[in-house]
């Protein structure tokens, strides 16, 4: 799955385009290394997202093509 998409799915990011414009800033990492949107993303990677002051890092658990608001948390975990 690429990753502005993963981002909206999982909702670490609220929509498709700010993913986008995130990872053409170089605001979002895979494994250690700036990725683009169409970066494909697979069970193990380990996502960076620089929100101005703040930093989150998740790993992904699981992909899927869409979920419940509920579900969400499910695709990744805090790290």
């Amino acid at each position: 799955m690429r990753l502005d998409k993963y981002l909206k799915v999982s909702r670490l990011i609220k929509r498709r385009t700010v993913a986008n414009e995130a990872c053409d800033a170089g605001r979002v990492e895979i494994n250690g290394k700036a990725a683009k949107a169409g970066t494909e993303v697979k069970p193990g990677d380990v996502i960076e997202i620089h929100f101005g002051a703040r930093d989150v890092k998740v790993e992904v658990t699981e992909i899927r093509e869409t979920t419940k608001k509920e579900e969400a948390q499910e695709m990744f975990r805090y790290l």
